[in-house]
């Protein structure tokens, strides 16, 4: 039996994460009272005797955790942006490639990518690889998010039973373009320059859409939308993504789809001349507290998909 920490198991995404665990057999949770939970002593020693550690805690909380550990053996999973591109650590999408899933099994220091950055990812990253998207092309991404991706001052916020009527409308952010997941989007998909991101919350607890338009002529020379389709296929065949042709309800796409659970479908929609990639999952899940108990369990070498709702 393994023990798992779980450093800020008080937020959004640690309660995720201890939800998902709290039933498997294989696993001791260490758990602190609340007295303790942000005593630095207590955590230091929780972390050192873990086998492995999720920090759910804002950037600079989660690099003084990291030094906390220091030389002791335990596995960090960081789901904060701090490691995201940092020497050293493994980024934890095993998707994108066999070598990718053999380094996440075998890292001690794994950074959870963040939520719209595995959709932008899992979408660009394939027709990189497989040479039908150039590495200087100029890509804009619109994402759609429910409103926990904020935490718990915005859930707050939008759960209030008086509020802003601002919000009952989708807002967008990230206006000055410089969204913290910019720096991954682009390193782990190896584009030139950074997409125009537009990313937009909305009235909805959870769940995710993000979108990728593309002309055809940004393609190389003669491809087309069914060769992206077929990358896809190929890329995605489970158990965590999966590629689904016509996955529309109706000529709709809800952003809400997937709410509750820890999987991805990507699909493609769209014509000859243009086409819109997308990818539906939870902020929650495979953006978040998903993704990070899919890293542990191949890090434990337990079956993928344990502890999962797919």
């Amino acid at each position: 039996m393994k023990r798992i920490f779980i450093d800020g198991s008080a937020g959004t995404t640690g309660l995720r994460i201890r939800d998902r665990l709290a039933a498997r057999e294989d696993i001791e949770l260490i758990e602190l009272p609340e007295s303790l939970r942000k005593d630095d002593a207590a955590r230091k020693k929780a972390l050192c005797a873990a086998d492995a550690a999720f920090l759910c805690l804002p950037d600079d909380a989660a690099r003084q955790a990291v030094a906390m550990a220091g030389e002791a053996d335990t596995v960090i999973l960081d789901t904060s942006t701090a490691h995201r591109t940092a020497p050293g650590w493994t980024y934890g999408f095993p998707e994108l490639s066999a070598a990718q899933r053999a380094a996440v099994a075998a890292s001690k220091r794994i950074a959870v990518p963040g939520c719209h950055a595995s959709g932008f990812i899992a979408l660009v990253r394939p027709l990189i690889d497989a040479g039908l998207l150039p590495k200087d092309a100029l890509l804009t991404c619109h994402s759609l998010t429910g409103y926990s991706g904020g935490g718990k001052k915005m859930i707050a916020r939008y759960e209030a039973k008086e509020r802003d009527a601002l919000l009952d409308a989708p807002r967008q952010y990230g206006l000055a373009q410089a969204h913290k997941h910019l720096p991954e989007m682009r390193a782990m998909t190896g584009i030139e320059a950074q997409p125009v991101f537009c990313p937009i919350v909305a009235d909805f607890y959870s769940g995710m859409e993000v979108t990728v338009p593309l002309f055809a002529s940004q393609l190389a020379s003669g491809a087309g939308i069914d060769d992206v389709k077929n990358v896809y296929r190929r890329a995605y065949a489970g158990p965590v993504v999966t590629f689904r042709d016509g996955a529309d309800e109706g000529g709709f796409l809800s952003a809400a789809a997937f709410t509750g659970l820890d999987s991805m479908e990507i699909s493609v929609f769209g014509n000859g001349e243009r086409m819109l990639l997308t990818a539906r999952y939870d902020n929650l899940g495979k953006g978040a507290s998903g993704a990070a108990v899919q890293c542990l369990n191949l890090v434990l070498g337990a079956d993928e998909t344990a502890g999962l709702a797919l």
